[in-house]
């Protein structure tokens, strides 16, 4: 396989009108990437059919990734709630299926929250099933699942790639994998290194966020991208590496709460793109210099 260069939604749109979405797939285009990652809090505000088309046009592969909130949280102990998120995820399922991606991926074992708590047993049993069942479902389509562990900030569930490796033995379906952010993983692992080695040891080392420590320019903060690029290249890794930046500028409303973007960290966002790209691909020997 070849590596694959993708940019998240949010870098260009908020939203998902036809405007939005015709403006983020150009875009995408434009500045070199080979896929978007769509962002589909409520995947019922997508036009499948013109996201798919634009796609095509363009030339774009796609992956989709979210995070629950409070009302969908499948770690709730709440029988309702979890339905919901199922409902949500499954949702999100048909779209990645219909626009003709190959992931989903992101927050879909508990809410994308603060917590006030740990999470109980029969939470954590919930989560642990309804993600068997969310990958049961997609191994029916060829699409694999992805669970991005995240900071003690936004989950009670997985944190750190250790915990990620071993809800995956829990759930044991085999499409069900690591992903890895560089932006948590600069938070709570006490090894970049050490994680993506044992993640791909584990042969669970499926899909890749870079994104920086304070959500802007990759190279500007302080991720220790040597170590980290490094790694994925040690380890052969030849999936998606996903450029993820969020600004005040453009967000999504109750996305934006969720994630505490109260700051404006570019205005440029092409030369973001491009920046971050070339960053990206000189750091993992792909060509290319930072600009």
């Amino acid at each position: 396989m070849e590596m694959k260069f993708g940019i998240h939604s949010m870098v260009w749109v908020g939203d998902w009108s036809e405007a939005a979405a015709r403006h983020a797939i150009t875009s995408t285009a434009k500045a070199g990437y080979d896929l978007i990652e769509l962002s589909v809090i409520d995947p019922s505000t997508f036009d499948v059919a013109l996201t798919a088309k634009l796609l095509a046009e363009h030339r774009l592969d796609t992956t989709a990734s979210l995070g629950l909130d409070a009302s969908t949280d499948v770690s709730s102990e709440d029988d309702e709630i979890v339905a919901r998120g199922r409902k949500r995820l499954d949702e999100a399922l048909t779209l990645v299926r219909d626009t003709g991606g190959s992931i989903l991926c992101g927050v879909i074992y508990s809410a994308l929250r603060k917590y006030d708590a740990p999470a109980t047993e029969r939470g954590r049993q919930n989560s642990y099933k309804t993600i068997a069942w969310i990958a049961d479902k997609a191994a029916e389509s060829g699409i694999k699942i992805g669970l991005e562990f995240c900071n003690r900030y936004e989950t009670n569930i997985i944190n750190t790639t250790a915990q990620t490796l071993e809800f995956i033995e829990i759930v044991n379906r085999p499409n069900v994998f690591a992903h890895l952010d560089s932006y948590h993983m600069n938070i709570e692992e006490h090894s970049m290194r050490d994680a993506v080695l044992d993640a791909a040891q584990a042969g669970k080392l499926g899909y890749v966020h870079a994104g920086e420590s304070h959500r802007g320019e990759l190279g500007t903060g302080s991720v220790d991208w040597p170590q980290f690029l490094g790694a994925l290249k040690d380890v052969g890794y030849d999936g998606i590496v996903t450029f993820e930046s969020f600004s005040s500028a453009v967000v999504h409303p109750t996305f934006s709460n969720s994630l505490a973007i109260w700051r404006n960290l570019w205005t440029d966002n092409v030369a973001l793109a491009e920046n971050s790209l070339a960053f990206l691909k000189e750091g993992l020997g792909e060509g290319g210099a930072k600009a």
